[in-house]
């Protein structure tokens, strides 16, 4: 949601980008120049007083708020009480996680035991948490960064370690397009680094083609989920014997 501060702040950008003057302005509003200026420098007043500036820039109030939200930065994280929010209710959950791979309303009722009225209220608790703006006929956009990520030892990643690292590992890998990979080796500390890296190039890879292939119709697709992973480990089993 935008801030009243915010409007202002952008309505600022549109005078001079219109090239007009706090006189111009003020003569459009029936005010004094010292009052307009007055009003945007404390960066607070009426949404009908910012109404009527768009009116006078002839820029839509709506599309005003859009720009304003589309410069807010993306969110990388939730706080440890959103996630709690996320993952106490599974439906939320899975809605959250089909909306981060930008599925629409539609293909999550038409997938899942959800009503329409369900993921509705769903999506305007993510527009709440600020990982999507929630947009005219139930349409959203993402607003988190490409780097985005549940916290590392937060209430999704435990959730995600107690009951979903076992589902997943229990398949055999071995079907279409399928394949597990365990590679140990001891390198060089300075070049870790750059392994890492790869491993993230690959995961962007990876999501920007999912971004891609929406495009194409429905049977052509197929849910794929890539698990990378690099840490210093070794197996605590494994430890115990050490000397």
């Amino acid at each position: 949601m935008s801030t009243t501060q915010d409007l202002v702040v952008a309505i600022k950008r549109e005078l001079k980008a219109a090239q007009m003057t706090y006189a111009d302005l003020a003569r459009s509003l029936g005010l004094a120049e010292s009052s307009v200026k007055r009003m945007l420098a404390r960066g607070d007043m009426p949404l009908a007083r910012i109404d009527a500036i768009c009116r006078a820039l002839r820029i839509d109030f709506a599309d005003l708020a859009r720009r304003v939200a589309d410069s807010q930065p993306l969110l990388r994280e939730l706080t440890q009480e959103q996630e709690q929010a996320v993952v106490r209710d599974r439906k939320l959950l899975l809605v959250a996680i089909n909306v981060l791979s930008q599925w629409t309303l539609e293909q999550i009722v038409a997938t899942y035991r959800i009503t329409e009225a369900e993921c509705i209220g769903y999506l305007a608790q993510l527009d709440r948490i600020g990982i999507i703006e929630l947009r005219p006929l139930n349409r959203y956009r993402l607003q988190v960064a490409k780097t985005f990520r549940w916290r590392p030892h937060g209430p999704v990643m435990q959730f995600f370690r107690e009951e979903v690292v076992l589902d997943y590992y229990a398949g055999g890998f071995d079907g279409p397009a399928e394949g597990l990979l365990l590679v140990h080796g001891s390198i060089s500390r300075a070049l870790a680094p750059a392994f890492l890296e790869r491993l993230q190039r690959v995961a962007q890879d990876f999501a920007q083609q999912h971004q891609t292939d929406q495009k194409l119709p429905a049977g052509e697709l197929e849910g794929y989920t890539l698990l990378l992973a690099m840490r210093e480990w070794e197996f605590g089993q494994f430890t115990q014997l050490r000397r």
